[in-house]
């Protein structure tokens, strides 16, 4: 297909992704784009690439201020939330200790079929 056939193509599918907030399928299904022909386009093409990145920034973004909003909101879970994904340095993390003293010992056990 010709390049000046694609790029109309590779425009609605931006607005579609914009839409969808970065829903592969959903963004495919409106642009009527099959999904591997916007994997190709994404690995081949870096100025597609580019405007997907910049895209998927904005919607994390998004997606991060409704986050801050139900924090503000006084939201325990969105609370517990940030604080165990961007408060890992001081701490606020689940995590295992497992402590162990002494020897471990291993063996290796050889199996060996019954001869029948």
């Amino acid at each position: 297909m010709a390049e000046q056939q694609v790029q109309p193509k590779k425009a609605k599918m931006l607005k579609a992704l914009e839409k969808s907030l970065g829903v592969v399928t959903t963004a495919c299904k409106m642009a009527k784009v099959g999904r591997t022909t916007y994997y190709e386009w994404l690995d081949k093409d870096p100025e597609f690439k580019k405007s997907v990145d910049d895209f998927n920034n904005i919607a994390l973004d998004f997606a991060e201020s409704k986050l801050y909003e139900l924090i503000q909101e006084g939201n325990v879970t969105a609370t517990i939330f940030y604080l165990k994904t961007k408060g890992k340095k001081r701490g606020y993390i689940e995590r295992q200790e497992i402590a162990h003293e002494g020897v471990l010992e291993s063996k290796v056990i050889e199996w060996v079929p019954s001869k029948e």
